[in-house]
């Protein structure tokens, strides 16, 4: 049985263990090796985690039995608005198949919406997977973006939104 969690400080440990573990199978053959390295170093730093926890972050942890399996970060964007972002969502490979993801997404989805939440949006890269994955779950392609993300790397996305 898969339970959800609301991650702690003392859970940031867990948070980079899985993203360490699952960004290789998920973007080694779009990215490569040393932009996954930069780019965990630069989002997953336990200065960095911690940083988005004390901003107000909602990590939720996926587990199944004693095993930390997967999680999902979100945070408001638009306060106006009532925007939302899903900034993370990753399950390990080991663990695909199992309704992880959707189990996550669809409980960012019922937080959002009871926080009065009108739209939750997402960056995914144009050559993940994980984008078809999101359009069968609800969202649709808002917009195209290439961001420079420093070091000569750059985020080639789509801004993917579900509105409520």
């Amino acid at each position: 049985m898969i339970t959800l969690r609301k991650a702690k400080e003392a859970d940031i440990e867990i948070i980079r263990d899985i993203a360490t573990a699952t960004w290789p199978s998920t973007y080694l053959d779009i990215i490569g090796q040393a932009q996954i390295d930069y780019m965990l170093d630069k989002m997953y730093s336990k200065a960095e985690l911690l940083k988005q926890l004390m901003e107000g972050y909602i990590f939720l942890i996926a587990e199944e039995g004693e095993n930390q399996i997967g999680f999902a970060g979100y945070s408001i964007i638009g306060h106006g608005e009532r925007i939302y972002k899903l900034h993370k969502l990753y399950v390990l490979p080991s663990a695909h198949g199992k309704g992880v993801g959707k189990i996550l997404v669809n409980e960012v989805f019922n937080q959002v919406k009871n926080a009065g939440g009108k739209a939750l949006q997402l960056n995914v890269n144009k050559h993940n997977k994980a984008k078809d994955f999101y359009l069968k779950g609800g969202f649709t392609i808002k917009e195209s973006v290439k961001l420079d993300i420093g070091e000569g790397y750059f985020m080639d996305d789509y801004i993917m939104e579900f509105k409520f």
